[in-house]
């Protein structure tokens, strides 16, 4: 037997591999589906790629690439028999299998046991090898099947990659010595000892003092005098004071320089009058309440309707998205995605083509793994009610895991590739961006949701106006805490909380401010200053107003509450407030009219660019370093960002100062030239020619990224146009798409001639003076944007809700209105939503009322 089965082998053994370092083996879930070893039809997973199929697809993969050999994994679970002692070793019909194998469940409790059965299977006959098998197989087979057995699975080897370096006890924290000085520390009321901080303060574990911390990338905010603290007397382990709860706190160490684990973190409190265990507990809201005081209902309860008996249900667009651990901004995200026909449409419609044209490897194509998630939710196949009904209360979906989805989105993210809660908001217009990248020469489902915003910039010296236009896919409503409804109630609150804070009092219970949702609405509307305006006019700065109507109505219509800001320490906190947002909602008065016959157009002149001075006697066009706060430089700098993208961040927000410099850092950082050499157009060179233009190779001769052309191209622009653009803006997207707009399809001559002379100018837009109906329709052939305009009237379908005190923390859920009924998607589980808190949502969504 053991010859035949040699034999039988021979000629596959050249496909037949083993696993090497840096080889992912798929061995939990397949490519197509949320199949898996514990699935009916097993787990198959090829010998050659290492890819994992479920039994409808390893047909598939066998066709397309001709690899026969594959390791069938399959795991049998069932409920011990009635008397079964508690707490026995799970059966296994073999001692070494599946190692770091995934499960959907906690198979290995005490209700349940398995046992793993393991196979080599050769294709086209089905031919069944059982395993293990060392002595009738040849070794090469046999170390390959062990070490497929053994390897890591892809997701938990990329999730130990994905986890920040653990933290190390500090070498410091057994023998710290602590100054017998007589030191309390009070509650609160905390100030540093060198300036008027009371954010972001450390407490020198040594001898008690109180200093504030550094202005780091992290988001921490100081003077630095807790580290300056450290170097006159090498005190070296500090604990940030806002940290300490009765589970520990943040230790720094300055000699270490880095955080680390104090195990006597307790004891080493107690020397100052800090009693962890006694201390006052802090709520889900990030407010100090006593143990014995009665808190408010949380928004945790409010918004995940804990306390009331929510009714679970399950089939067809009822699956919920597994948290793999902080990943519910992007479960929430996808959820409300995959309710928009397009969306299904697009990639659960195309299915079996696009799982044909998929590429040898399947987990590495983004149609793929959407089409995957979006049959796992909309097929009903992940979300099957109990068979028993007496069982329905203890029932619960699994729901499906996004990893391989979440893997592919997020890479080379430096947020969303790792396992840190992200913003929703953030991942939302990500993910379109990805949708937009991989719909070149395709239907796009992301323009449901693109729609023009007109802008209206005004001189207030002249009265003369700018229209441009830009593209967007939400809107940003600002939250005005002043046209709250409670005002004085938020007064008598904000009094109570200074005497608190100054009295080193308990803080007073929080109240939550109630903003109309036509005060958010009108403030977006409002008139805002232009900072730093140039006026075309004057041909000087000047005082400029800008507002802003809709050029375009989308199909969907996204809209974000501000409830976000930056607190002094740079901590993005959420404002304490809820929005009475309707269920309907007309827009059409906020209709762009374009420019009136009243209004005085600003002339199209482009403010100078400031040059040093030898430059117009250099005909080879350099240019000597222009004016930069290096101060502000180094200050980001020092944040880990790249010294040359901090010169021109300060350049470009025209030393405003760090801040200003860093919102742009934010802004730019993915740009392909964000750490190149900051580099100015000169303007003495009227030509293309690129012989006194140090830019001219940049300009012209580089061809730009086909993946920006495609994300150009996917919006409507013709081809030729979009490399135009490109190539005039040194292949920058933002600017490329504003130049577009700037730049209507010209003779090749004239474009060349604009790509010399043109500076791109923010969002600037040259057709603004055309009626929205003409110019926006998507089968216009003119260059433009493809957006679907229509009536500005809408249903609210779904809402985003956030729980916690930033973005940074907390958890995300989902309310989408299916069947003419809220259903609460809350990760794995969906039940029937009782009571929508409407008002506290995040992110809105809204889609179009039909015009009859």
């Amino acid at each position: 037997m053991a010859a035949d089965l040699g034999e039988l082998l021979v000629p596959y053994m050249p496909t037949i591999r083993v696993p090497k370092t840096g080889d992912r083996v798929f061995k939990s879930e397949c490519a197509f589906s949320f199949d898996s070893p514990e699935s009916e039809g097993g787990l198959y997973v090829c010998m050659n790629t290492f890819l994992g199929f479920g039994r409808e697809h390893v047909e598939r993969h066998y066709r397309k690439t001709g690899q026969s050999v594959y390791m069938h994994l399959k795991r049998h679970v069932k409920e011990k028999a009635t008397g079964a002692a508690g707490g026995a070793i799970p059966r296994r019909r073999n001692g070494k299998v599946f190692l770091d194998l995934e499960l959907n469940r906690d198979f290995n409790g005490e209700d349940y046991e398995y046992e793993d059965e393991v196979k080599l299977v050769i294709f086209p006959d089905h031919f069944e090898i059982p395993l293990p098998n060392i002595e009738e197989l040849p070794a090469l087979v046999t170390i390959a099947c062990d070490a497929v057995l053994n390897a890591p699975s892809a997701y938990k080897k990329q999730e130990l990659e994905s986890w920040d370096e653990e933290i190390q006890v500090s070498r410091h924290a057994r023998s710290l010595r602590q100054l017998d000085n007589g030191v309390r520390i009070p509650p609160s009321g905390w100030k540093c000892q060198k300036c008027e901080m009371r954010e972001n303060l450390w407490l020198n574990l040594t001898d008690g003092a109180v200093l504030c911390g550094k202005w780091f990338f992290d988001g921490s905010g100081g003077n630095g005098h807790a580290l300056d603290h450290y170097k006159e007397t090498k005190y070296p382990l500090a604990v940030k004071l806002d940290t300490i709860t009765p589970d520990g706190a943040d230790v720094y160490s300055f000699e270490e320089e880095e955080a680390v684990l104090d195990p006597h973190i307790s004891e080493h409190l107690s020397h100052f009058g800090i009693d962890m265990l006694q201390m006052q507990k802090r709520t889900e809201n990030g407010h100090h309440t006593d143990n014995n005081s009665r808190p408010r209902v949380s928004e945790w309860e409010v918004i995940q309707e804990s306390g009331m008996k929510l009714k679970a249900v399950f089939g067809s667009g009822y699956t919920g998205i597994k948290n793999l651990g902080n990943s519910c901004y992007l479960g929430t995200v996808l959820q409300v995605l995959f309710s928009i026909p397009d969306f299904q449409r697009m990639y659960v419609g195309n299915l079996q083509r696009i799982f044909d044209y998929s590429p040898l490897d399947p987990s590495q194509d983004f149609a793929t793994q959407m089409a995957k998630l979006g049959h796992g939710l909309l097929s009903g196949q992940y979300s099957k009610p109990p068979m028993k009904s007496e069982l329905i209360e203890q029932h619960q979906q699994k729901g499906v895991s996004p990893r391989m989805l979440k893997a592919l989105v997020s890479r080379g993210h430096p947020e969303f590739s790792s396992n840190r809660q992200q913003d929703a908001h953030e991942f939302f217009l990500h993910i379109i961006n990805v949708v937009e990248r991989n719909s070149a020469g395709s239907e796009n489902p992301s323009d449901v949701f693109r729609f023009l915003v007109e802008e209206r910039v005004q001189c207030c010296q002249t009265r003369r106006v700018r229209y441009t236009q830009r593209v967007d896919y939400c809107i940003q409503l600002p939250a005005p805490i002043e046209a709250a409804t409670n005002r004085e109630e938020l007064l008598a609150y904000e009094a109570k909380r200074r005497d608190a804070e100054e009295n080193t009092w308990a803080p007073p219970e929080p109240v939550t401010a109630r903003i109309p949702f036509t005060a958010c609405l009108q403030a977006f509307t409002e008139p805002e200053n232009v900072p730093d305006f140039w006026s075309s006019a004057l041909q000087a700065k000047s005082a400029g107003i800008k507002t802003s109507r809709f050029a375009s109505f989308p199909e969907y219509l996204v809209l974000q509450i501000k409830k976000f800001t930056f607190g002094v320490d740079w901590v993005p906190k959420k404002l304490d407030l809820a929005i009475d947002v309707p269920d309907f909602l007309d827009l059409s008065r906020l209709r762009a009219t374009g420019l009136q016959a009243s209004e005085e157009e600003l002339p199209d002149l482009m403010p100078p660019i400031v040059l040093p001075e030898d430059t117009r006697d250099n005909s080879m066009g350099s240019m000597d370093s222009p004016e930069i706060d290096e101060a502000a430089v180094m200050q980001l700098a020092e944040m880990g960002f790249p010294l040359e993208a901090c010169r021109k961040a300060v350049y470009y927000t025209g030393n405003m100062g760090p801040e200003m410099a860093f919102n742009w850092i934010i802004a730019h950082m993915e740009e392909p030239d964000f750490a190149e050499p900051l580099t100015l157009p000169s303007m003495m060179d009227p030509g293309p020619s690129t012989s006194n233009n140090p830019m001219g190779a940049t300009l012209l001769g580089n061809s730009p990224p086909e993946e920006s052309i495609a994300i150009l191209t996917s919006m409507g622009f013709p081809r030729a146009h979009s490399i135009q653009a490109l190539k005039a803006t040194n292949n920058n997207l933002e600017r490329a798409l504003d130049w577009i707009f700037t730049h209507p399809e010209e003779e090749e001559s004239d474009a060349l001639s604009d790509m010399a002379d043109t500076e791109p100018n923010g969002n600037a837009f040259s057709n603004a003076n055309s009626h929205s109906d003409s110019t926006l329709s998507p089968d216009r052939e003119a260059s433009g944007p493809r957006v679907k305009d229509g009536p500005g009237r809408y249903e609210l379908f779904a809402f985003i809700s956030h729980m916690g005190a930033s973005t940074m923390s907390g958890h995300y859920v989902c309310h989408i209105k299916k069947e003419g009924r809220w259903v609460i998607y809350n990760d794995h589980k969906v039940c029937l939503s009782e009571r929508p808190p409407k008002d506290l949502g995040y992110i809105y969504f809204y889609h179009r009322l039909s015009s009859s």
